[in-house]
């Protein structure tokens, strides 16, 4: 591969720590918006709610008007939303007699540029010359894990030492690194994702491959099986362990993280010695033992180890999925790309609400709610034994 393309992979990479910025950094400033504007804090959830809401619409959107934009003018449109909706949290709120609005605002904005980076990046590095795109994609997806894990520790430390009132300049600080790649997008090569040889299926051609939906199901499960432990590992590590918030999110979906990134950067780095089948089903199997680990165990601390081991065992499901489906069906182009970041993102929301139901059904009980999740990684292992039996990932 050219050191031309090795830009442009190191661009996807930094594009991937964006979009952990952008779900990852208001978040944290959540009770400072309650305290500085006086917004009610179930206001301010509906910022969650706009963020992913508007990615999943983008998601689908996606496969309409991304290849008539063009690959690179989209890519840096995106980086730019991102850029303004980050720089706006810090100017919006105050422009209005509202704030609460202005929040909104910014969080449309950052969240229209994230739902195009999510399904941008990975065709971005698929289309590149690598010798092995599986090792690239697993690769990719761990940057955003180290994103996640980078953006709560660099923010943590800078509130220690500058203090929280100082915020705004952090969120400019953050915002500088979409213009950045903005800029880096801008000067990258960029390869086409349909090559001359291969024709392009149409949206009709493709939700009629059987082997389409199949990936379909397993994105939504991967993004089920990652989030249902991970949205929920910081209030299972307070209340199984009775301690405070900032140990918790240290304990729970730090440690989630990090083993997630592990796991891909791990496969990243050794993956042309490592059957991607073979590692996806062992991975589903362990992430079914580590919800049996967090249910089942009477010592708090096994519980909170689960959850490393489930972060550890959902590292390959995403990307894994995502170059089964793109070696698998060719052709497929963004729309599959789109449909399949749509449906992991369908997973995403899905496996944490599921958990939140069962628990409340069960008296507030995480025990229960994770264990009823278990059928999301069962629903995995048989979608990629059917998968693998039926000769459909050959298609």
């Amino acid at each position: 591969m050219s050191q031309n393309y090795n830009k442009t992979l190191r661009a996807c990479y930094i594009g991937y720590i964006v979009q952990a910025i952008i779900n990852n950094f208001a978040p944290l400033l959540f009770l400072t918006f309650h305290n500085q504007y006086g917004i009610s804090l179930s206001k301010i959830t509906m910022l969650i709610t706009i963020n992913f809401g508007i990615q999943l619409a983008v998601d689908f959107l996606s496969a309409y008007f991304l290849d008539k934009i063009g690959y690179r003018v989209s890519t840096v449109i995106a980086h730019v939303l991102c850029a303004v909706g980050l720089i706006s949290l810090t100017i919006l709120p105050d422009l209005f007699p509202d704030p609460f609005p202005g929040l909104l605002t910014a969080a449309f904005l950052y969240a229209c540029g994230g739902g195009i980076l999510e399904v941008l990046i990975s065709p971005l590095t698929e289309a590149c010359p690598t010798e092995n795109k599986e090792k690239a994609m697993s690769l990719l997806h761990s940057f955003y894990c180290w994103g996640h894990v980078g953006v709560v520790l660099i923010s943590t430390l800078f509130f220690n030492i500058f203090g929280i009132r100082n915020w705004k300049v952090l969120a400019l600080i953050w915002a500088s690194v979409p213009v950045a790649n903005a800029l880096l997008f801008l000067r990258v090569p960029i390869a086409p994702l349909i090559t001359d040889d291969v024709q392009e299926l149409t949206i009709s051609e493709l939700i009629r491959k059987r082997a389409f939906w199949i990936f379909i199901l397993l994105m939504l499960c991967a993004g089920a099986c990652e989030q249902a432990v991970s949205q929920w590992a910081s209030a299972f590590a307070e209340q199984a362990l009775g301690v405070g918030k900032t140990f918790g999110d240290l304990a729970g979906p730090m440690f989630f993280a990090v083993m997630m990134g592990t796991a891909r950067t791990v496969y990243g780095k050794y993956g042309h010695r490592i059957d991607l089948d073979k590692f996806m089903v062992s991975s589903g199997v362990l992430c079914l033992f580590s919800y049996l680990l967090i249910s089942l165990s009477p010592l708090p601390i096994i519980g909170l180890i689960g959850c490393g081991i489930c972060g550890l065992s959902v590292g390959i499901l995403w990307p894994g999925t995502f170059s089964r489906a793109s070696a698998s069906i060719k052709g497929g182009g963004t729309a599959m790309f789109a449909y399949l970041a749509l449906a992991g993102d369908l997973g995403c929301a899905a496996g944490p609400t599921f958990v939140g139901l069962v628990s409340g059904a069960a008296g507030d009980e995480f025990r229960i709610g994770i264990l009823a999740a278990g059928i999301f990684p069962v629903l995995f292992l048989l979608s990629i034994l059917y998968n693998k039996k039926s000769g459909l990932s050959n298609m």
